[in-house]
């Protein structure tokens, strides 16, 4: 009970050494992967309802006195994320048994997609900024492992592009760690935020928090350090993207989320405002990105660019109504990218490629293909009273509360721009002329298009279901909007 923080890094940890014994067993390595995820899930529940009910949970390594041992902290921000994470990271192993290949199955697949889970949800767990960089470099090495199993000519050639980017961002990170170090002379993330305000240096603090902007930026694809993230989650396959795109951005949001809540809160003034103009021009980049493109893949990759912008400007108002919107909002950009994912995934699948021109006549043959990608791309573009909407009402309330008119107007047009980037691929994919189609059996597309369908059906139910949901976003902008939660919970051992 007192390692329940542990539970979902441990499971899918385990799971994963597991599969690792036994690569060419094809119903072990499905059943395992299956088994652990689903045991992830139940865990992150459980924490949840722990988070909820009795606060913010805490366990510290060898029983070592904060700051000296390593903490691993869950409260209802990361509970969230970690939550979400897994509940996506299982519907991706259902959708993969017929999409992603007997191949790369059997050839540590499964393993690398769970190490990549233990990786992101440690980094949403770890109260420890040095363990944040450890934890990335798992998700990372997991990530390496997905993007070029396969041995595509495309895969090698953009995994490269991702490999240094990340390899650049990482040497940045430890630089940036390290200097933090000097100046406070602590690692523990509830340490740092009680003693940043007893550093009279905050020239220094400052130039520090963009640093760690420029590190998580990187990582979060934000303007106008996203120009690496199209090309580079164009060469995944479909599982694999869907993965990348639902969740490892957002494990460089988070890190914003909670170092620019917890302690760079010295300066809101700069740094805030800051992240408030580069949230907005990051929308406005992936905006025009989205609309730019034919390929079906890259008009969703290029939403991933403005969701990380609408997420990030609910920061940088900094007040109640935003932080409980960009909790709202990051669980549904999560779950619905994914789903969006696999819907796009079945149509490249049907079609046999990926340009958008040379689609059409679909809904003819599969009608509630054609549906059911509607409905997710109104729950993106957010169509009340779908959850996408809610979030962005929440964000676009808590702008105005900061008096940021301009940019609040901005994020509900964006919503229009988002909402025709999509729609054209439901108008040139499913209606007009009939193309040519690759052969699919029938079983094969009812085995993809039942994991997706509960995924589209649980987004709506989310939207639906928000009121019953919105005390656990309220906890969450709480612990955001009053530091002082995170450091009584993590310093008095609670």
């Amino acid at each position: 009970m007192m390692n329940s923080p542990l539970m979902p890094i441990i499971i899918p940890f385990a799971f994963a050494i597991l599969l690792m014994f036994a690569p060419k067993q094809l119903r072990f390595q499905r059943a395992g992967a299956l088994v652990g995820a689903i045991l992830t899930v139940a865990a992150s529940i459980w924490l949840l309802q722990k988070v909820h009910i009795d606060g913010i949970q805490v366990v510290t390594f060898g029983s070592w006195p904060v700051p000296y041992g390593i903490t691993m902290v869950s409260d209802m921000v990361s509970i969230l994320f970690v939550l979400t994470s897994s509940i996506i990271t299982l519907f991706t192993i259902w959708y993969s048994f017929r999409t992603i290949g007997i191949a790369r199955e059997q050839f540590f697949y499964y393993p690398g997609v769970l190490l990549m889970l233990v990786g992101v949800n440690g980094a949403f767990t770890t109260g420890d900024i040095f363990n944040l960089f450890v934890f990335f470099e798992v998700l990372l090495m997991a990530s390496y492992l997905l993007s070029v199993l396969g041995g595509e000519k495309i895969q090698f050639r953009e995994s490269i592009k991702y490999i240094l980017v990340n390899v650049v961002s990482s040497a940045l990170f430890v630089i940036t760690v390290a200097m933090l170090y000097s100046v406070v002379g602590t690692l523990n993330m509830a340490d740092i935020a009680q003693k940043v305000s007893d550093v009279n240096q905050p020239g220094i603090l400052t130039a520090i928090a963009i640093l760690f902007l420029v590190v998580f930026g990187l990582k979060a694809a934000i303007f106008p350090l996203f120009f690496w993230l199209p090309s580079s989650y164009s060469g995944p396959p479909i599982p694999v993207l869907a993965l990348f795109g639902a969740l490892l951005t957002k494990v460089g949001v988070y890190a914003i989320t909670r170092t620019f809540t917890l302690f760079f809160t010295g300066d809101i003034a700069f740094t805030h405002t800051v992240l408030l103009y580069l949230s907005v021009a990051t929308i406005v980049a992936g905006c025009i990105g989205a609309l730019a493109v034919w390929d079906v893949k890259k008009i969703i990759i290029y939403n991933i660019i403005i969701a990380v912008g609408v997420i990030l400007y609910g920061v940088a108002t900094y007040n109640d109504t935003g932080l409980r919107g960009s909790m709202f909002y990051v669980v549904h950009d999560m779950l619905i990218k994914a789903a969006l994912f696999f819907l796009v995934g079945i149509i490249v699948y049907i079609t046999g490629q990926t340009n958008l021109k040379k689609m059409g006549g679909l809904m003819k043959r599969y009608p509630s293909l054609g549906w059911l990608y509607l409905i997710a791309a109104f729950s993106l573009a957010g169509i009340p009273p779908l959850s996408g909407f809610i979030g962005k009402m929440l964000l676009v309330k808590g702008g105005f509360e900061a008096e940021q008119f301009a940019s609040g107007i901005w994020i509900l047009l964006s919503s229009l721009i988002v909402l025709l980037s999509v729609i054209r691929i439901f108008v040139y994919a499913f209606w007009g002329k009939e193309q040519q189609l690759s052969p699919i059996k029938k079983t094969v597309y009812w085995q993809i298009w039942i994991p997706t369908a509960i995924l589209v059906l649980l987004t709506v139910a989310y939207g639906v279901g928000a009121d019953a949901l919105m005390p656990y976003m309220t906890q969450a902008a709480e612990v955001l909007a009053n530091p002082q939660l995170y450091i009584d919970a993590v310093k008095g051992g609670k």
